[in-house]
């Protein structure tokens, strides 16, 4: 039906932004709209708003360079001179019943509605409940009689710290669309990805809705279930990392997501764990499952508090400890949901002295900490504490020489770190899911060990 793809794209948040720079980059002329001036102009600068690697490049290279990348607050404007909108606004999680607002959805399904004067596909990218393209179908309908347009929904499956790799080079495409117009539309939108052969999927509205919540609910699962598989093995001897391995080489299981950790954050996997667990019980289904995965999730958090205090001889009180990583995960400024925050205002309830750092997402998490000493960078974080708790798995906190700064103990719910190694170091080392040499012990067998060898040396 269009010649030529005109895109505009509603919303310069995560997915917003990421998918807006990544379809200027496929060829498209791009218009990205925010109510948020300050955003805009920003953006205008080429300030890019969150951290995401390679976006910052796409972003300068596509309205910088090439000029197929625009930024605006005029909604009026950029729905007249596009024929595809991209609906990628924010849809958080309502604190009082854990369902999906979709209050940011409908409003811009409202302001839409009354801007169509010809046929438009309308595309919904943001993260919605089952039943929302049929619903803001009604609304556009109800404002705009006459309106001319289908509603397509083309849920995202961008990993935060990876997010422009995964557009650009995708698992999957899946599109619900209802009408053979629509369908023929966003073939032609990802025409170059099916060139490569990636696979896309055809459906309707509510599948495609749900495939992205059953993704991410799945994922979810496995990595609560590697958590608690973790606990067992601390307490049976075996070690989680050969058992993951084990499980990982199963085809059927597959290794990815089953690293042990301090449990899971983000903006995602909370969310619609907690969003789909809400919409299932409004439809009468309950999820045992999804249920069980959000409430272990929630008690892992606070066992890494426990776990911390347990290896401080049961007490933190007064104990000099640093945290090294506040993003949920490495790569990504997020802190949305992040253990690291639970551990911290854990410890700091418990009496804890707190230095914290993380490479990225220092400037959000001052929003929502207090009274904990800020380092600039992890040699400054190290000095004049007696205790360490790695929380986010940044590269620059692999390599650290914690003997040279005093640290007595090291709490790595990440598991950078080699137990044996550690030991060798005189650090009482505390992970995930392994065993804990015994210090007493080893550090007499080291002693042995390297009296034979002298003795040995002085024979010959």
């Amino acid at each position: 039906m269009f010649h030529e793809i005109k895109i505009t794209v509603v919303g310069t948040g995560y997915v917003g932004l990421v998918s807006g720079a990544c379809f200027s980059e496929l060829g498209y002329d791009v218009i990205c709209v925010d109510k948020d001036e300050e955003k805009i102009n920003k953006l205008k600068s080429v300030e890019i708003p969150i951290y995401e690697a390679g976006l910052k490049d796409l972003v300068h290279s596509n309205f910088v360079i090439h000029k197929r990348l625009k930024f605006t607050t005029d909604l009026q404007a950029a729905v007249a001179s596009c024929n595809v909108i991209f609906i990628a606004v924010n849809t958080p999680t309502r604190l009082e019943d854990g369902r999906v607002d979709l209050t940011y959805v409908e409003n811009a399904a409202k302001e839409i509605a009354g801007l169509l004067n010809e046929y438009k596909l309308i595309v919904m990218k943001s993260t919605v409940s089952v039943g929302t393209g049929r619903h803001l179908k009604s609304i556009i309908k109800k404002i705009n009689p006459n309106a001319r347009f289908d509603m397509v929904s083309n849920p995202e499956f961008l990993r935060e710290g990876s997010a422009v790799a995964d557009f650009m080079s995708p698992d999957r495409i899946v599109i619900g669309t209802e009408t053979p117009a629509a369908k023929s539309i966003m073939d032609g939108i990802y025409q170059i990805f099916s060139d490569r052969n990636v696979p896309i999927l055809h459906t309707d509205l509510e599948s495609s809705e749900l495939i992205k919540y059953a993704a991410n609910c799945f994922l979810a699962t496995k990595i609560a279930f590697v958590n608690e598989i973790a606990n067992f093995c601390e307490k049976t001897g075996a070690d989680i990392e050969k058992v993951a391995e084990g499980m990982g080489l199963d085809k059927r299981i597959g290794a990815n997501y089953l690293l042990p950790g301090p449990g899971f954050g983000g903006s995602c996997f909370p969310k619609d764990t907690l969003g789909l667990v809400s919409a299932a019980r409004d439809a009468g289904v309950p999820l045992d499952i999804v249920e069980a995965v959000v409430a272990s999730n929630d008690k892992r958090k606070e066992q890494m508090v426990d776990k911390v205090i347990q290896a401080c001889g049961k007490t933190v009180l007064q104990r000099k400890i640093t945290v090294l990583g506040l993003a949920f995960k490495s790569n990504t400024d997020d802190i949305r949901d992040s253990s690291a925050l639970t551990i911290v205002k854990g410890l700091q309830e418990n009496g804890a002295e707190l230095c914290v750092y993380d490479p990225k997402a220092m400037p959000n998490a001052k929003a929502v900490l207090f009274n904990v000493k800020w380092a600039s960078n992890v040699i400054e974080a190290l000095q004049g504490s007696e205790i360490v708790v790695i929380v986010t798995e940044w590269e620059e906190f692999k390599n650290l020489d914690f003997p040279s700064f005093g640290i007595s103990t090291v709490v790595d719910f990440r598991n950078l770190y080699d137990p044996e190694d550690m030991l060798a170091m005189g650090v009482h080392y505390i992970s995930v899911g392994r065993k804990t040499p015994n210090t007493q012990n080893s550090i007499k067998e080291v002693s042995r060990i390297k009296d034979n060898s002298l003795l040995i040396e002085t024979q010959i």
